[in-house]
Formats: structure tokens, sequence, C-alpha cells
């Protein structure tokens, strides 16, 4: 229903030369449907409140509603091109008046957790970069055909919400930071089982796919009550991201899947000094897909007791930290972090081992993550016992992964199935921690059903170990010859 108006608007996008990209149309796209979803919410609330005969008090004042600037109405209900600004009139009213009108909520906000708050924090990380304002105008009439008041149409909006950050995170080299595939997602959600009453945390959100998917596990497992659906949607889902477009794209992506103020902070997680963190911050679940490859400054490393330039085990710190007793985790990170030497490799799966009872390891095939080409790893653990066994599990889908053959449900099924008992199988096996090297606590994956791996290496790595021995012999035969 609503595809052909998302493709008019990439069109309309593509035709400005201030977006030159995926992450572009996404942000563009954002800021619009925010305020055309916000007039929707306002225009229930005043409904609601009329039939109860009271007064709505509105969030914005009338100039910047969308009904008074954006998308004015004649009595035929069409648009009134009388009324509704254009060209330089309308580009005019956004940059000078709309935007910084907006910005000041942050300072208006009664706090942080208001819809408020998000708008001025929203409309303080990004700017309206369609010059053209016939251009504007086109979009923005796109834009109005949408509707967000029935389940159906939130449903749809948000699907292709999401297929729009899954054309963003694929488009460069940094996909993972802004796409987690979604089947991955839906499986780690599985395994951890969340609960209504849990809280959930993801410190390094992005485009909030994780806090979405929990979203939806817990609002189809079953009848809900009224007190059910108001923790779901105001006590359960908390997050905090970094960057400026990945906030703005998070608290879209709630919205659109029933999250009326969602709870995600725009903030750097890892400033926080963990000595700082009491019971009271703490939540029962973490999901994550922390940043990896970061390097932290000095200052932000001062905060955390194994101290490292790698972000991703800055933040594996934090999560630990973030856990309550008994709390369950489901965590992304680079394979290497199973067996690397450095001391904060070493030092931090120690940690882990002994404060958590890390009872899960996915091994994740490469190509799992489109255009990050490195291999990854879940680790699923819960706080407040020692480790045990640890149980791993090869993915394997007998497909080489790529675009157009990215990972699916059905890859992840057999995981999901054999996790409930960490049952052994020909891709799947059990560690006793115990047995694990004291000194280095290397984790490393290494199948016991499978035979040696034969490491094919490229022709450069082979050239380099020719020229290597080339060296040695010289060597070699120098000391032979001063011996004769």
């Amino acid at each position: 229903m609503f595809e052909q108006a998302f493709k008019n608007i990439d069109d309309a996008l593509r035709k400005e030369a201030g977006c030159s990209n995926e992450l572009d149309y996404t942000e563009q796209t954002s800021w619009l449907l925010f305020l055309k979803y916000l007039d929707g919410l306002e225009q229930d609330h005043a409904d609601e409140a009329a039939l109860s005969g009271k007064t709505y008090t509105y969030i914005l004042d009338k100039p910047y509603r969308w009904e008074t600037w954006a998308a004015p109405k004649g009595h035929d209900g069409k648009l009134d091109h009388n009324a509704a600004l254009t060209g330089d009139d309308l580009t005019d009213f956004v940059d000078q008046k709309l935007f910084p009108y907006l910005q000041g909520f942050t300072q208006r906000a009664t706090s942080p957790d208001t819809i408020e708050y998000k708008i001025g924090q929203i409309f303080g990380e990004i700017k309206n970069k369609i010059s053209s304002g016939y251009n504007l105008r086109d979009i923005i009439d796109h834009v109005d055909e949408l509707r967000f008041r029935s389940q159906v149409e939130k449903h749809e909006l948000s699907a292709l919400y999401e297929e729009k950050i899954k054309r963003m995170g694929n488009a460069g080299r940094n996909g993972g930071e802004y796409y987690t595939p979604r089947p991955l997602i839906r499986a780690m959600v599985k395994v951890v089982a969340p609960k209504i009453g849990e809280t959930i945390y993801d410190g390094a959100c992005g485009s909030a796919g994780f806090l979405c998917e929990a979203f939806d596990y817990l609002k189809s497992g079953g009848e809900l009550t009224t007190s059910d659906i108001k923790t779901l949607q105001e006590k359960t889902l908390y997050g905090k991201e970094k960057k400026s477009l990945a906030y703005v794209i998070a608290i879209m992506n709630l919205i659109l899947h029933g999250i009326e103020a969602p709870n995600i902070l725009h903030t750097n997680t890892l400033s926080e000094n963990l000595a700082d963190i009491q019971e009271k911050d703490r939540y029962d679940i973490i999901l994550a897909n922390p940043p990896f490859g970061g390097k932290e400054r000095k200052e932000v490393q001062q905060n955390f007791p194994i101290r490292t330039g790698e972000t991703a085990f800055l933040f594996l710190q934090h999560f630990i930290k973030m856990l309550r007793a008994g709390g369950r985790a489901g965590v992304v990170i680079k394979n290497t972090f199973l067996s690397n030497t450095d001391n904060a490799s070493v030092s931090l799966r120690k940690l882990l081992l002994e404060s958590c009872n890390l009872h899960t390891v996915l091994d994740c095939p490469g190509g799992t993550f489109q255009g990050a080409g490195v291999k990854t790893v879940v680790l699923f653990f819960e706080k407040g016992a020692p480790t045990d066994k640890v149980w791993f599990y090869q993915l394997d889908p007998g497909r080489n992964l790529g675009k157009t053959n990215p990972l699916n449900d059905d890859d992840l099924a057999e995981f999901v199935n054999l996790q409930k008992t960490l049952a052994d199988s020909d891709k799947s096996w059990s560690v006793d921690a115990k047995s694990v090297d004291q000194g280095t606590f290397d984790l490393s994956v290494k199948n016991p059903n499978v035979g040696e791996e034969i490491v094919h290496r490229s022709p450069k790595e082979i050239m380099d170990e020719i020229a290597a021995l080339d060296a040695e012999s010289a060597v070699v035969l120098g000391k032979i010859q001063e011996l004769l």
C-alpha cells in the first residue's frame, strides 16, 4: 500500500545534491516521517480527549504542526495549494523557523523520557539537506500519503523502514554498524527468551534492531493485559546510542514498531565510569552488537578496570557490569576475542568465565554481516555464577553468504532447537571450563567432530613465506661459508 510512496520519496531525494547515498535518504525520510507521525499521534490524543469531554494540550504550537505548514487541507480534505508553502518560502520556514523551534524542546522538556525531549534531541542532531523547496514540497506530499493509525499500516511502514535500514547498512563498508541481520537477532532473542516485566537493554543500539525484535517477540507471546501493554510500552526497552544518525533512526524505528516515546538516550555509553553503576542502573537482559575495530581515547579507557582501545572489549565490560545477578545476555563480538593473546583479551575472558556462566557460543560464518569482512561469534551468558561448561555451535548454512544470499531464519532453526538442551551434534559440542588453559583462557572454536581444517592461503601469503624462507636460507648459507 505504501511501497510506491517510499519509492517516490527516494526518487525525489536522489535529485538533491546534498543527498548522495542511502544514509542521507534514510536520514531525510526519518525527520519527515517523524513529524507526520507526531501529527497523527496528536490528532488521536485530541480525539480521545474530546470523547472524554477534556481539552488536549498539543505538544507543538499551531504554526509548527504538520497540518499547518506541510499539508494544510481544504474543506474537501485535499491539499490547499494556496495555504501550502513551496519553493524558497518552504525551505526558509523549515531551516529558519521549524528546526530552531523543534531543537528548543530539549531545554523545555520536563525529563529525558518524554517525547518532547526526543523531539529536541532529534532536531538538534540533523539538518534539512533538501535545498530545493519544490523538491521538498514533492517529498512532503508523498510523506503525507502515509498513515500511522491502524496496526496494519504501522506494520507495513515498519517493514518498509527496516528495508531502508538494511539497504543503508549494506551500502557501505560499515554495514554491521547500522544493520545486524534480523534472523540472527531473532535467534538471539529466542535463546535469551525475555518475559514481560523484565528490562531489556542495548548500550550500542544502532538502529534499535534488537529492541524492535524483542518488542515483537514479547508482543506475540500471548494475550497481554492492559498492564502488560503499559509495561511493554514504558518500562521494558532501553537503549543508548552515540552517533547522531543512528539515534534518529532508532527512535523512528521503535515508533514505527509501536513504541510511542522510546527510552533511547543520545550519549556515549563508554563515557560512564563502571565504578558509578549501582543496582538501580542494572537490567535483566542485554542484547547487543557493539561496534568493533573502533578506538577509544585514553580518558575513556580510564573508566574500565581492563584498559584497552578496542571498543567492543570496553562494551563487553560495560554489559557484564550492567547485568543484574541472574541476568541474561546475548552479545555479538569478533571471533578473535576467543583466542587473542594480548593482556586485555586474556583478562576479559577470565572475567567473563569467572563472573558469568558463558553457556553458549554461536560461531557465525563469514558473510553473516554484509559489507563487514570480519568473522563473529555470539556470546550467551548469565551473570552471577562461574562457567561450568561452554556449548559451542558452528553455524554452517551449506552455502556462501552474500548480499544476494543472506542469512535466513531457517539457517538458525537447528541452533535454536539444539541450544534448548545444549545437545551435541556434528555442529555442536561442549567444553568443560576446567579444561580451559588457566593461563590464556583460550576459547577458540575447535570442532572435535571434523578433521584438521585445511587452511587455504592467499598467493601473497605463500609468496611472503617463500621470501622469508629464502632470507633464512641466505643467513644459514652465510654462516656455513664463514665456517668453511
